[in-house]
């Protein structure tokens, strides 16, 4: 069993990295709410490395040893998670950092982890063949492996920061929604937003293309590697379920939401169209969800976490030119 952490944790990591991260906005969407429902963005888009993962990851490394700074640090990423460490490392003066990526990692998420100093490499045509050969890597040149999200509850605590900014500056907000994937994101949101409001409900959103934490908790079997059907456009969301959060959700989570490709691909041209609003695909999961199935996300006063805003521009390109409704 993984280490669990608790709400304590979560608030002393606000404090811990509060001064090198972004309080990011929580903007009003300019049509989705109507006379009964408020749903607002929380931009993590516009966070440092332009993603939420820039929180757990300075908060890992600012905790490490002389020893394993000295070796350095390496990690196995589709794109985000990547772009933090690096950007992390770069921020605490780390020289040797590995991103390791599966071959067709969008090329602006690759340029973005160059920028930041990471010595990147390509391994595996999946994320679950790239952690394989990664860790493999990693281990063999003593790095220390920066955990995306399966079972280091800093990550977590890092992430479950977003989760205590919304309730601590935002009291009235009743319902987050968040985009799932290893689970890390939610999990954490979940316990750092009910340190402050015990009462806030929290939805959680996977794409039907690769549902490996969904399915787990309804399996009861954590699926730590997860394959993906068909082309999807949540490229930062797919693998396996994160083992902490496998653990820790079914206590936490209120409701779960499955989209299909369809949905989000219309809500990520919605963003970016009647928005304004530029975020990466997997970030449009949850305007999927309440543009879908508004009644089973719920709530007043909605939180919808837009995870990211490190877009594919090729990608982005072709959703924009099929068929609008």
């Amino acid at each position: 069993m993984a280490r669990h952490f608790t709400a304590s944790d979560v608030r002393d990591t606000y404090e811990r990295i509060g001064g090198r991260v972004r309080r990011t906005p929580l903007d009003d969407s300019l049509y989705l709410s109507d006379d009964d429902h408020r749903y607002r963005f929380k931009l993590e888009s516009q966070q440092l490395g332009r993603s939420f993962k820039i929180r757990g990851a300075l908060n890992v490394l600012s905790q490490l040893e002389p020893s394993q700074l000295r070796r350095g640090v390496g990690t196995v990423s589709t794109g985000n998670h990547a772009i933090a460490v690096a950007y992390a490392a770069k921020e605490l003066g780390i020289e040797n950092c590995v991103a390791i990526v599966p071959f067709g990692t969008a090329r602006s998420k690759l340029d973005r982890m160059r920028l930041y100093g990471a010595r990147v490499m390509t391994m595996g045509s999946t994320y679950d063949e790239a952690l394989t050969l990664g860790l493999n890597y990693i281990d063999c040149n003593e790095l220390f492996y920066v955990d995306p999200g399966a079972s280091d509850p800093r990550v977590y605590t890092g992430q479950g920061t977003i989760g205590y900014e919304i309730a601590l500056l935002h009291p009235s907000v009743d319902t987050i929604v968040a985009p799932v994937g290893s689970g890390g994101l939610i999990t954490g949101i979940a316990v750092g937003a009910r340190a402050i409001k015990p009462s806030m409900r929290i939805v959680g959103v996977q794409t039907a293309a690769c549902p490996s934490l969904y399915q787990s908790i309804k399996d009861n079997v954590c699926y730590t590697s997860y394959p993906v059907t068909g082309e999807t456009i949540c490229d930062a969301v797919v693998g396996g379920a994160g083992k902490l959060a496998f653990e820790m959700l079914p206590n936490l989570i209120d409701e779960w939401v499955v989209v299909e490709e369809a949905a989000i691909r219309s809500a990520w041209r919605y963003m970016v169209v009647k928005e304004q609003t530029l975020i990466e695909g997997g970030s449009a999961m949850v305007v999927a969800a309440v543009r879908e199935y508004p009644e089973l996300v719920g709530g007043s006063n909605v939180a919808l976490v837009i995870s990211g805003g490190n877009a594919d521009g090729v990608m982005l390109g072709r959703v924009l030119n099929e068929q609008t409704e």
